[in-house]
């Protein structure tokens, strides 16, 4: 049985595919936006859409909320944009949170007045362990921090709804972004699966588990937090 549309932002991408397909395998009508066109085989309808540009994504996300019943939403387009401090331009920290933060309070906007008519929603950021900071991301941190704010501010301000807002923090992930800057065979790569307690890399579907599990009527209990998908890291750096 169906139980409404989710809407996945940067669904093309190898954690928001491994999200758009446990969706769909968990019964879900999958609705993937994204700039880029999704793999063969994806499941769910694409809608090519640039969400760093606000009139384009209020555009495509009005014809969306009226053409569905989006009861679930999953933040997950990102861009990162690495730099030091004194590197970081203006332009860079003006895109990274247009995609990373703005577009995550246009697209929950747009779907929030048929969550709250169905008294039932759920939203999902995908953040990163990089909120809790790390070298060359001051743009990337500070999009991802922003989000754990939001993600508490609307949890308390949408409760009364039946409406739930979580944010699931990814730690090192197996994905072309990571292999290429962390090849294979190359000491500094072994040194940082070394260091994650469990003894293994992240995998997409680690993280499409995590949002499974805020995305399920059953987890309506469970609001305002931030799950770290990490293989103990986050915790072991004290160690």
């Amino acid at each position: 049985m169906s139980d409404g549309a989710i809407l996945v932002t940067g669904g093309s991408g190898e954690i928001g595919a491994a999200i758009c397909t446990r969706a769909a395998a968990d019964g879900y009508e999958v609705i993937n936006l994204d700039r880029a066109p999704p793999r063969q085989g994806s499941p769910g309808r694409w809608v090519q859409v640039d969400l760093s540009d606000v009139e384009m994504t209020q555009k495509v996300m009005r014809r969306e909320a009226a053409a569905a019943q989006v009861l679930r939403l999953v933040h997950c387009a990102g861009t990162v944009r690495p730099a030091s401090l004194d590197a970081t331009t203006a332009e860079d920290f003006d895109a990274v949170i247009a995609l990373n933060l703005r577009s995550a309070v246009l697209c929950t906007q747009a779907v929030a007045p048929g969550m709250r008519r169905a008294q039932f929603g759920r939203i999902v950021s995908i953040s990163s362990r990089a909120s809790l900071g790390k070298e060359l991301r001051t743009a990337y941190s500070a999009s991802k921090a922003a989000l754990h704010g939001m993600t508490r501010t609307w949890a308390l301000e949408l409760a009364k709804d039946g409406i739930t807002v979580n944010a699931v923090a990814p730690g090192s992930i197996e994905t072309k972004l990571f292999r290429d800057a962390n090849p294979p065979g190359d000491p500094r790569t072994a040194a940082i699966i070394s260091a994650i307690p469990v003894g293994r890399i992240g995998m997409p579907d680690d993280v499409a588990q995590a949002v499974s599990f805020f995305l399920d009527r059953r987890s309506g209990f469970v609001t305002g937090q931030v799950m770290y998908v990490c293989g103990g890291l986050t915790v072991g750096l004290s160690r």
